[in-house]
């Protein structure tokens, strides 16, 4: 999507990332573990919040076990908004010249602006394909192809680094990593999981939708270390003697 300017020098060599196709078979679904928590029933849209953002009719249906979006610009929000530390992801299918993303830590409403969105885009003409992470990290060359099942996840924890509070990303594709990136800035601290639909020529598929949340962060492992002040002179010089 074409919201902010792309983010200068990121000099990741990741334009040049590829990864293998989705696998053949239509469920690509890990074996069930019980510590991922479903977050939709594949039958209705309970708890989830859809906000349009235009006067062209927006629609977020469940279709034979599959949440479809179409239509006008909106987004659909999570029934909880405090998600700080947690392993995000959902199967999804973008269509030819579609768009799409998956947002996290982002409060509920009618904006693409809020939160961080992670890129849903196979052959649009926004240069920034799936997986990127919109502003912060961005990937030029797509790694799934459009209308194919593909597994999305993200992997966000506040740690300590170097004495330093930061969010740190992991970005998963199909269960292959892609890269990781430290928000230095902290952006968003909590919010909900959303899923935007970008415009009239967009059709976005989800069929699982699944969080495993992990634990409260510290503040800080230790105290830093103390700061060390060379003596007068410079480290290694003499003093004169006093009188």
């Amino acid at each position: 999507m074409n919201r902010r300017l792309m983010a200068a020098a990121l000099g990741f060599g990741l334009a040049a990332l590829t990864l293998s196709a989705a696998p053949a078979a239509d469920d690509i679904s890990a074996p069930n573990d019980p510590a991922w928590v479903s977050l939709f029933d594949g039958k209705t849209l309970s708890g989830w919040k859809s906000m349009p953002m235009s006067k062209q009719e927006s629609k977020w249906e469940v279709k034979d076990g599959v949440l479809e979006g179409s239509g006008g610009q909106s987004m659909l929000y999570s029934p909880r908004g405090d998600y700080q530390n947690f392993k995000f992801r959902a199967e999804v299918k973008i269509n030819d010249k579609g768009n799409s993303g998956m947002y996290v830590r982002t409060p509920a409403e009618a904006t693409f602006m809020n939160g961080y969105e992670i890129q849903v885009n196979a052959t649009h003409s926004d240069p920034i394909k799936t997986g990127s992470l919109y502003t912060l990290v961005h990937l030029m060359k797509s790694v799934t192809p459009p209308d194919t099942w593909f597994t999305q996840e993200i992997d966000v924890s506040d740690i300590n680094y170097r004495g330093k509070m930061v969010t740190k990303f992991r970005i998963f594709v199909n269960g292959e990593l892609l890269y990781e990136y430290l928000d230095h800035d902290q952006l968003w601290k909590t919010g909900h999981f959303a899923f935007q639909q970008h415009d009239p020529g967009s059709k976005v598929s989800i069929r699982k939708v699944e969080v495993m949340e992990l634990p409260p962060t510290k503040e800080a492992d230790g105290p830093r270390p103390a700061k060390v002040t060379p003596p007068a002179g410079g480290i290694g010089s003499k003093q004169a003697p006093k009188n």
